[in-house]
């Protein structure tokens, strides 16, 4: 009877435990429609590569292009139907819109209950004047007096820079950089400890407040010889943020590799699942890229 009463309760607790996993695809909401980059060809091709992945079920939410567009007063995404936002949504130059307040309180209310962002590439200039924003994200392209920049020592140790101090976030070209891992976590694992990333921006002096921020990958930037985060996550209450580099897409840019490189679509996906509290999974893809030769994906 003891032995019939310890299988039972094992059996019941298997059976919670599996109730609790999230189960069926990853709801995302995929926000574009302002930016200095060519959002609209990078849209497709995103949302190309997450249907061939299959987790996902992907809603897109595009958001007016003009300060001015009376849309503004109705355009309110309904955050709390997705486990995670993908954001390529730039304000920063050319004087577009920032979002509404209402917005921009149910988002932050969506991450620090729980919800999952990932800031993709340009997305991290945004809303310099949005304080939890800044925090949501870490490390944003900023002034140098906004807030703290991170270097990567060589021996790996992380360097703060105070405010006013090294120079205004910048990136001298972009190209084929040699990307480092940082630590073991679980978006890397079964990953190389290195490997050559396509068409990748470093960002130098990255500021923001940088607090609840893991960096998970860096790259040396050729001008400053310094090395510099490529990929970060950020705690934001108990939601996740994953921000990077990965990914340009320019102006005119007909075939991007900084999208077609095999370690940007992996990394993407893998985060987008942990950001959603799903495996990531462990399997290196065959064509993951070597450390002297970049991997392009059709």
């Amino acid at each position: 009877m003891r032995l019939l009463r310890i299988l039972i309760l094992a059996f019941v607790a298997s059976a919670f435990t599996h109730a609790a996993e999230p189960t069926g695809k990853i709801k995302l909401l995929v926000i574009e429609g302002a930016s200095n980059h060519d959002w609209k060809h990078r849209l497709a091709l995103v949302t190309n590569i997450l249907a061939e992945n299959g987790s996902f079920a992907v809603d897109v939410s595009i958001a007016p292009a003009k300060t001015n567009d009376p849309a503004w007063q109705t355009w309110r995404p309904d955050f709390s139907k997705y486990d995670v936002v993908l954001s390529g949504y730039n304000n920063l130059f050319g004087g577009k819109a920032t979002w509404p307040a209402a917005v921009k309180t149910a988002f932050s209310n969506f991450v620090t209950n729980g919800g999952g962002f990932y800031c993709f590439h340009e997305a991290n200039n945004s809303f310099p004047e949005w304080p939890e924003y800044n925090r949501m994200i870490g490390l944003g392209w900023r002034k140098k007096d906004f807030g703290r920049a991170i270097i990567v020592t060589t021996n790996e140790s992380l360097q703060f820079i105070p405010p006013g101090e090294g120079g205004n976030t910048d990136h001298h070209g972009r190209g084929d950089v040699l990307v480092h891992r940082l630590g073991e976590h679980p978006i890397h694992r079964g990953l190389p400890r290195e490997w050559m990333a396509a068409e990748l921006e470093i960002y130098r002096y990255a500021r923001g407040p940088a607090e609840d921020l893991t960096v998970l990958a860096y790259a040396k930037d050729a001008q400053s010889q310094l090395q510099f985060p490529i990929e970060w996550t950020v705690q934001y209450g108990s939601g996740r943020v994953f921000v990077s580099t990965y990914g340009h897409c320019w102006a005119n840019e007909i075939d991007p590799h900084g999208i077609r490189c095999a370690a940007f679509q992996t990394i993407m996906v893998r985060a987008l699942k942990w950001l959603a509290h799903r495996d990531p999974g462990d399997a290196c893809p065959a064509d993951f890229p070597a450390t002297d030769k970049i991997s392009l994906r059709e």
